[in-house]
């Protein structure tokens, strides 16, 4: 009998063991739909000598409709819509983005951690580290971001991005 009870002890021992360490390795699941809010606002980008970038994000049931637009001295020269939904699925954001006068480009969009996120090409979104095409994104604060472009697994710009209030 003092067998059975140390075999049971051991046994219930190592499950508890087992299911602490099971718990401690599972991460809690980002609500991406709130934490693509964080993109509502009118952002503002110096993306050149004399241009800038301007995005308005506006929400739209559980996704966004966005509209840029580049300014270089006082004149627009380029406009792209993006209207961007949740895929439950995939539990990432799709992203349809046209400029005038361009096809229109696909992407998929998803929070890493609390105030990180990745953009690449719906494309690739089997394989995301073999992306040739990315942009890393980090909220700093509630009114500055930092994108990173990535190309071929090298950045090779940074954009700051600002509220405007």
């Amino acid at each position: 009998m003092k067998k059975f009870y140390l075999t049971t002890s051991i046994a219930v021992f190592l499950l508890l063991c087992t299911n602490g360490i099971q718990a401690q390795t599972t991460q809690t699941k980002l609500n991406q739909v709130e934490l693509m809010k964080q993109f509502i606002a009118l952002w503002k980008c110096d993306v050149a000598k004399d241009t800038t970038l301007f995005a308005e994000d506006k929400s739209y049931g559980t996704g966004q409709d966005c509209y840029f637009k580049f300014v270089t001295k006082g004149k627009i020269v380029m406009e792209e819509r993006q209207l961007r939904g949740y895929d439950k699925k995939l539990d990432k954001y799709i992203v349809a983005a046209i400029s005038k006068g361009n096809d229109i480009e696909l992407y998929a969009v998803w929070f890493v951690s609390k105030n990180k996120y990745e953009w690449i090409p719906l494309s690739d979104i089997s394989n995301p580290e073999g992306a040739s095409f990315k942009y890393e994104g980090e909220f700093k604060s509630p009114d500055t971001l930092i994108e990173t472009t990535i190309e071929n697994n090298k950045p090779v710009k940074i954009d700051n991005w600002t509220r405007v209030k």
